[in-house]
């Protein structure tokens, strides 16, 4: 969906408040890098030399400052991100940075939870990607000037964490602001006619996934390991984390030695939660199966509704030959539906393994917008070459993927209905419009939050950022 250049200045404000309160008001926070090359080495250490300058305070908003390094930083990662930032001034950085402090700030002061386990979670995540894309440890210590790994991811787990207060606290600002369709009506109707928006070209996607099954050899030679594993911890004192750290499948906790803290409300398998809370420390589960494989589970602490579990995951393997034969009757799902012997949304119904999509004949539901339309710009780059050049009606060849954990799958996409480009309509865009009104409304109770907290909290602001115009109150004049 885009804008035509009167409705982007009338929606200037609405624009700014989800770009930058909830995309990079924690820009600074961010760590951003292109892979290396000869032609923008010379760039990085002009980069580096840059950040080696004294380092000003720009503000200080509660118990949080705002450096000039920040605000270089900012630049760097907005550039980094392919924004253009000619027409983006150091003032507005430093608006955006004292509005990202101040949520800090009063997350901490309202008691907003916060999960360390997730965040030294993305701490690690963090370091892996900036390895693969200089190089090695020694090369990431070198770029950004850091003694040791171990200051460097303490200070990555500060900068990650604040960033997450940041998102929970404006997030807790607007999760009770609500639109009624009169109220939608009404913001419509406040856009002139030759300013209204533009909705790109929209699809709907469907799609029949076969998942191979390991054959039932594969299984038991799986859970016969597990079990071997489960043996040596109990009867022989061998280390869980350690066999974690070197058998585990999980990419997400293989590193950590399996580690997770969950709650009975996370977001994690129905089983492994049942086996996690059915342990006392240091007992260690059978295996049992999930979607994602099959496991073992070790509870390191209770604390509470929270516990500190361990565990090993370990995926059969589906060897050549099956696969092969998986593959073979993917493809002749898609052959009977191209010979109209059957409808896709009846063979979806049939015979897809996704069981989040089978039910509605494979129909894929927006997570954005929990709409069945997709914006064709927007959608995954992957997924975006899959369907780009398919025909309202057509069907995809049989597409090869992979799961998170690697595993091979099939599945078979169909575009069920395309949109093209048009001038916003009440009444076939509405959940587009709902969703702009309620942005509008948000940012209006944002910006009363902001201007209550400001008067509220200690707020000092050093020349030359004195004079900046500021949307809100900084100053206090």
């Amino acid at each position: 969906m885009h804008y035509k250049q009167k409705t982007i200045q009338f929606l200037n404000k609405t624009t700014l408040f989800i770009g930058f309160c909830f995309g990079v008001s924690a820009v600074a926070q961010e760590i951003v890098i292109e892979a290396p090359s000869e032609a923008v080495e010379e760039k990085k250490e002009e980069a580096i030399a840059g950040r080696q300058k004294i380092d000003g305070i720009v503000a200080v908003v509660g118990d949080f400052i705002v450096l000039d390094s920040d605000v270089d930083k900012a630049y760097i990662d907005l550039k980094n991100q392919g924004v253009s930032i000619s027409e983006i001034s150091r003032c507005e950085l430093v608006g955006s940075l004292l509005e990202t402090k101040l949520y800090t700030h009063h997350a901490i002061q309202d008691s907003i939870p916060i999960s360390d386990q997730q965040i030294q979670q993305q701490v690690e995540q963090q370091l892996d990607y900036m390895k693969k894309q200089l190089g090695n440890e020694e090369k990431v210590l070198k770029f950004y000037r850091k003694d040791n790994i171990i200051d460097f991811k303490k200070e990555l787990f500060d900068l990650g964490k604040n960033q997450r207060l940041s998102q929970l606290m404006q997030q807790k600002v607007v999760e009770e602001v609500t639109v009624t369709p009169d109220e939608v009506k009404q913001f419509f109707n406040t856009i002139p006619k030759d300013e209204r928006p533009l909705i790109d070209t929209e699809i709907e996607i469907s799609q029949i996934v076969i998942k191979p099954k390991p054959s039932n050899a594969e299984i038991k030679e799986t859970v016969d390991r597990l079990n071997e594993f489960r043996t040596d911890v109990l009867e022989h004192g061998a280390s869980f984390a350690t066999k974690a750290v070197l058998y585990s499948q999980d990419p997400g906790s293989r590193s950590n030695g399996g580690k997770y803290t969950i709650s009975r409300t996370d977001p994690f398998a129905k089983e492994f939660k049942d086996a996690a809370f059915s342990l006392q420390v240091g007992e260690v589960s059978k295996p049992f199966k999930t979607d994602f494989g099959y496991h073992i589970v070790t509870v390191d602490k209770i604390k509470g509704q929270q516990v500190d579990v361990r565990h090993i995951l370990l995926i059969p393997e589906v060897n050549t030959t099956d696969l092969q034969k998986y593959e073979a009757h993917a493809d002749s799902v898609r052959t009977r539906i191209v010979e109209n012997k059957i409808k896709f949304e009846e063979a979806a119904k049939l015979y897809s393994d996704e069981k989040e999509t089978k039910s509605d004949g494979g129909k894929l539901i927006n997570p954005v917008t929990q709409d069945t339309r997709f914006e064709l710009t927007k959608i995954d780059p992957i997924l975006y070459g899959q369907v780009s050049n398919l025909k309202e009606g057509e069907v995809s060849n049989v597409i090869e993927d992979r799961n998170r954990t690697g595993g091979k799958f099939f599945k078979i996409i169909t575009v069920s209905k395309k949109y093209p480009e048009h001038e916003a309509d009440y009444a076939q865009d509405y959940l587009k419009i709902k969703e702009l009104a309620l942005k509008q409304k948000q940012l209006k109770a944002v910006q009363k939050w902001q201007d209550e907290k400001i008067v509220d909290t200690y707020v000092k602001i050093n020349e030359p950022y004195l004079k900046c115009d500021y949307n809100s109150n900084w100053v206090k004049n």
